[in-house]
């Protein structure tokens, strides 16, 4: 197995992290923090440069806030500063891991995103007569820092970048465990669970990147274990199909001992197996075998955000092109279902109130 050494300069690069604070920076430039870092950058960037190669880098405190659409979840917030070194590390360590991770994996990856997996589950629905949906009982939380440092280890043999991603781990273990419910796995005692260091903050790009790394396990389980190809997986959604319910009951047996190996658990309630005639419930929409539908969900949360963005505007507090670019935004991802009447209808219904007026 190949692994990749002397990675630290390439991480640490002026060059590098540059381009890894215009990325952070990305739709974020009326951020405070943001630009007061840009104020002094050049400053800033060689000061990152130097506690890197000398590894007296420390990470900053986090931020937390809850957001509750589509459901609950706490988010934290590493500092800007950290965030361009999350993305210098990514930009140096994700290609050795985006070459090995299979096509049907499509969340944070260039080229995948939502609305080609939901092309390539459509045209596993025309195929195939049954879905398997998993759904793997609080992913983020539940991941294992000790398996995780192992996965990456397989193919990172810089010591030094190694210390970087145990820096950065280990500053975001224990913000989710009031997000996590213990579990217990095959040879724990009493105790260990309790020990193990687990977690990714909701937020960070290592945490995307990160839990692809670890799922890649699933996938390559269901490829080369399973011997199937008809499988899709975003984040911690995944679907497997077949053409006999038989076989998908077993396929989710081995599935759920498999993950076990990860000390991870899957939904009993949400895991369930169903004709693809009837509907596959996938990424904010149903996937028939020949057309799509919009969930109700989705649509409500699309009114609340309007009416919340259109007193914003009133208020003065929200320009019209960031109004307009969000409902163009939704609008497209709309667009990506059978929505036509839906869309017309919602769009005759929108009024934009003036500045002032409430």
């Amino acid at each position: 197995m190949k692994t990749y050494n002397h990675l630290l300069a390439q991480v640490a690069s002026f060059d590098n992290l540059w381009h890894a604070f215009h990325r952070a920076r990305r739709g974020k430039r009326s951020n405070g923090e943001v630009a007061s870092f840009e104020y002094h950058l050049e400053r800033n960037l060689l000061t990152l440069e130097s506690e890197l190669l000398t590894g007296t880098y420390q990470p900053g405190g986090y931020r937390h806030f809850y957001i509750t659409e589509p459901k609950r979840r706490k988010i934290s917030a590493a500092p800007f500063r950290d965030r361009v070194v999350h993305h210098a590390l990514c930009a140096v360590i994700e290609p050795i891991f985006e070459c090995r991770f299979i096509h049907h994996s499509y969340a944070c990856r260039v080229g995948k995103g939502t609305h080609r997996a939901l092309d390539a589950a459509q045209a596993l629905a025309r195929r195939y007569r049954y879905v398997l949906q998993g759904d793997i009982v609080q992913f983020f939380p539940s991941v294992d820092h000790q398996i995780l440092r192992a996965l990456l280890a397989r193919r990172i043999a810089d010591p030094q970048v190694m210390a970087l991603i145990d820096l950065i781990l280990a500053t975001g273990a224990g913000h989710l465990e009031s997000e996590y419910t213990m579990q217990w796995f095959p040879g724990d005692d009493l105790l260990n669970p309790l020990e193990r260091p687990r977690g990714l903050p909701i937020g960070n790009l290592t945490s995307q990147f990160w839990g692809n790394v670890y799922l890649h396990e699933l996938d390559t389980f269901v490829q080369q274990e399973l011997r199937t190809g008809a499988y899709v997986r975003y984040a911690d959604d995944w679907l497997v199909f077949s053409n006999e319910k038989a076989q998908l009951h077993h396929w989710r047996t081995a599935i759920m001992t498999m993950l076990t190996r990860l000390r991870l658990v899957l939904h009993d309630r949400k895991t369930q197996i169903y004709p693809t005639a009837t509907g596959v419930p996938f990424l904010g929409f149903r996937l028939y075998p020949t057309y799509r539908r919009l969930k109700r969900p989705n649509v409500v949360r699309f009114k609340r955000r309007m009416r919340r963005l259109f007193l914003a505007f009133a208020d003065a507090q929200l320009p019209m092109e960031r109004l307009q670019a969000s409902i163009n935004g939704w609008v497209a991802h709309a667009s990506h279902g059978s929505t036509y009447r839906l869309r017309a209808q919602l769009l005759k219904g929108l009024v934009v109130p003036r500045r002032g007026h409430r």
